[in-house]
């Protein structure tokens, strides 16, 4: 059983380098090994972290209907298996903006990792590029660009911005993600203001002690010890518009990615001002409570996008089966965050990579099942619909 803390204080500064490079006993009889699915590393997690960082990373805002729907609504999109398709080979493979992933899953940029482990966000990056497929980093980090960039050897995945009032703090973090290698923006759109969580109140939530937001330690607020939602009032710009899309835009050479789209108008909107692509996202769930699912959204942004730029959605994926789910409904990949963090809290890098593979795994045997090997052949057929709503079939 594992041992549950209880002390939020626990973490202390390390240097990221060195913590990136001794891992000897990595892979060799690995815990992670005996979970069967993502909600055992949950339950693991719960029991590890303390709660108020379980509870920073695990709730959603209000009343948590949205949190609760991201998960749920999954389960009442239903799959139609066929038959007697040669499956004996199944191909996972597939690219996004060039890049080339062994499967559709990539990391979603989750905050101050090193709250579930010593190695944080090293951890993460390694283990995604371990399995072929990449994270992105949030701003809100423990792990700085620079340091991410050289543990993961020049290729440490996307990046993840808020634009700032001051804008210079937000070009500069921008330049530094450029020079440390990352390969896009994902620009977050959907946090004006944070949404109201309340276990975040309710537990004081602040950054233990001996952790810093790496990426802005020249910054007074740094270590938030004053609290998330009073640093993010501080600093974010709640007056960003679409127009200011082109000001991001004539400060990078990398693709700018607008992530918390949620409905077709903003999907419109996202390709009239240049975005290069969208995430579609609910934050986690973490804005505005009673908001729709994320896969309940996607057909209609993938409608309204009409194939001009890529769509990717997060939030909610669990299963394998939710991957498809996702691919069916026009997805080009899916993005997962908690499922991560559950696997760092769990057993570090084995953790995360234990993760990756379980939904792997778990593609290829409902790909199989739905009788398509490759992902150029996942399409909306593979949704079951009602009768009325289904044409004909044609031999």
């Amino acid at each position: 059983m594992d041992k549950i803390t209880n002390n939020p204080q626990k973490p202390a500064i390390v240097s990221d380098i060195t913590l990136a490079n001794s891992r000897t006993n990595r892979g060799q009889g690995r815990k992670s090994d005996s979970y069967l699915n993502i909600e055992e590393f949950r339950i693991v997690a719960e029991r590890k972290l303390p709660r108020m960082v379980y509870d920073y990373y695990a709730s959603g805002s209000d009343n948590q209907i949205t949190l609760g729907e991201n998960v749920n609504f999954y389960s009442r999109i239903k799959l139609t298996p066929r038959c007697l398709v040669d499956v004996s080979n199944i191909n996972t493979k597939t690219s996004v903006f060039g890049i080339p992933l062994s499967f559709p899953v990539m990391i979603a940029p989750t905050a101050m990792q090193k709250m579930a482990h010593p190695n944080g966000e090293i951890d993460t990056c390694l283990a995604a590029r371990d399995m072929g497929t990449l994270m992105t980093l949030s701003s809100l980090a423990t792990t700085s660009v620079e340091d991410l960039g050289k543990a993961s050897g020049g290729n440490p995945g996307w990046f993840q911005l808020y634009v700032f009032k001051d804008r210079s703090i937000s070009e500069k973090l921008v330049k530094r993600a450029e020079m440390a290698g990352f390969k896009a923006i994902l620009l977050t759109i959907d946090t004006p203001f944070l949404g109201r969580r309340e276990s975040d109140y309710r537990n004081e939530f602040s950054l233990p002690t001996g952790l810093q937001l790496r990426n802005f330690t020249d910054l007074p607020l740094a270590d938030i010890q004053g609290g998330l939602n009073k640093y993010m009032a501080t600093m974010i710009d709640s007056s960003l518009t679409w127009n200011d899309l082109a000001w991001l835009k004539s400060i990078t050479k990398l693709p700018v990615i607008v992530k918390g789209v949620m409905c077709p108008q903003d999907a419109l909107l996202a390709v009239k001002y240049g975005a290069d692509g969208i995430i579609v996202s609910n934050h986690g769930a973490r804005q505005l409570d009673t908001s729709p699912s994320t896969i309940e959204v996607l057909p209609y942004v993938v409608r309204a996008v009409g194939g001009r730029i890529p769509v990717i959605v997060d939030g909610g994926v669990r299963r394998g089966t939710d991957i498809l789910k996702a691919l069916a409904y026009g997805a080009c990949a899916v993005m997962i965050g908690r499922p991560v963090l559950w696997g760092l809290a769990a057993d570090g890098y084995d953790g995360v990579l234990k993760v990756l593979q379980l939904l792997r795994d778990e593609l290829v045997l409902s790909m199989a099942l739905a009788g398509v090997n490759s992902i150029s052949k996942i399409d909306e057929s593979l949704i079951w619909s009602s009768p009325n709503s289904l044409p004909r079939p044609k031999l």
